[in-house]
């Protein structure tokens, strides 16, 4: 086990009354607070008013700006930052999924930030301020209701980059599963993919002595894809949602990779599918990680016949260690499959004639990944198991 350092403040509250409670934990100095949120569907679901009757009836002053989309752009994050200047905003609240959360987190990161906020981006800029945000999570999928870190897509550039500091750690977060339970199917599932995968990037490593993370890793695994089954069964089922969206919350809030070092390559190489075709962020990622665990999983037979036997339940003494990691790799592709997620490019219609751009973007600053170092011609190789 590796040493490591740890911080989360996030407070979580969650449950049927969580919303309620968000009076309680806006700090007592916030006069005015931006809320910030998507398009309509908050409005549509009664949840705008319900916060905003909160908000009134504690004389906090409003302003709005709705407008994210997924894959959160630079250009909004910019206007949020002149509202938050021109009108002396001191609290973000973020209401709706990762995209609004990550908006969120770069408006507070870049409102104490002299020059173009983009620089805290594309130059490891590293802050040392950012406003204070509170979430009510409405989708669970990226875990940025308690992440460090923050994800942002220059459209001029069709570059997608992250900032990671503690600093954009939410003061709290609001989980109430019965928002979830209007959710799209795709997006449901989608943030299903996105949750394991995060869990995935930090469980494939080549750290020893892991052992207390490699259970809770596995456990987490194991507790979204048997509820993503009784959701299927039946989408109204609060208990499976329930058991999803904190699976979501401890997946990305940094517990699961104490102590190891964590990979990140797949996230890297869905990220320039996303930047170039605006492709939701868990396709991507049940596109890429299937073909990724085939091109890497000999430099490490092992981990990948733990993952088979750990999460899926394969038990064959009369089978060699390859062939029990080649079966759960098998499995987890099925798992997309029975939960009618893209696997393959072609799948969600994507050309097949930028690869060399994609990794050449991907592997800008070096090799990328760490169970395995993923190189530009590698890059292309794992596109090219992906068509």
């Amino acid at each position: 086990m590796n040493s490591f350092y740890y911080y989360n403040p996030t407070e979580l509250i969650f449950g049927k009354d969580s919303i309620s409670k968000i009076k309680d934990h806006i700090p007592k100095t916030a006069e005015k607070v931006l809320l910030h949120y998507g398009r309509d569907s908050i409005k549509k679901s009664g949840l705008y008013d319900q916060v905003m009757d909160i908000l009134n009836n504690n004389n906090i002053e409003v302003i709005e700006l709705s407008g994210v989309t997924p894959n959160p752009k630079l250009s909004l994050v910019k206007e949020g930052i002149k509202l938050c200047k021109d009108n002396n905003i001191d609290f973000i609240l973020a209401v709706g999924g990762g995209s609004v959360i990550d908006s969120s987190k770069a408006i507070a990161a870049g409102i104490y930030y002299e020059g173009d906020v983009w620089d805290l981006f594309a130059k490891d800029i590293e802050i040392t301020k950012a406003m204070p945000i509170g979430v009510i999570l409405t989708i669970p999928a990226t875990g940025s209701e308690s992440s460090s870190a923050t994800i942002i897509t220059n459209e001029t550039t069709l570059q997608k980059q992250g900032l990671e500091n503690d600093l954009l750690r939410p003061k709290f977060a609001v989980l109430n599963p019965e928002l979830t339970l209007t959710l799209p199917r795709k997006q449901t599932f989608a943030g299903i993919v996105d949750i394991l995968s995060h869990v995935m990037e930090r469980y494939f490593t080549n750290t020893k002595d892991v052992e207390l993370t490699d259970n809770l890793c596995e456990a987490t695994m194991r507790t979204v894809i048997n509820n993503a089954y009784r959701l299927l069964d039946n989408p109204n089922n609060y208990c499976a949602r329930a058991e999803i969206m904190l699976s979501g919350t401890m997946a990305h809030s940094g517990i699961l990779g104490l102590g190891r070092e964590e990979d990140w390559a797949s996230h890297r190489i869905g990220h320039e599918i996303t930047a170039l075709y605006g492709t939701t962020h868990g396709i991507t990622l049940s596109i890429i990680l299937p073909a990724w665990m085939k091109y890497v999983y000999k430099e490490n037979i092992e981990r990948f016949s733990r993952f088979a036997e750990q999460v899926f339940g394969v038990n064959d003494n009369n089978k060699i260690q390859e062939e029990i990691a080649l079966i759960g790799i098998q499995k987890f592709e099925d798992f997309l499959k029975d939960i009618d997620i893209s696997t393959k490019l072609d799948d969600e219609n994507i050309p097949c004639d930028k690869f060399q751009e994609m990794a050449r973007k991907c592997t800008a600053s070096g090799p990328v990944g760490r169970f395995v170092k993923i190189y530009e011609e590698d890059v292309i190789k794992i596109l090219e198991m992906a068509k």
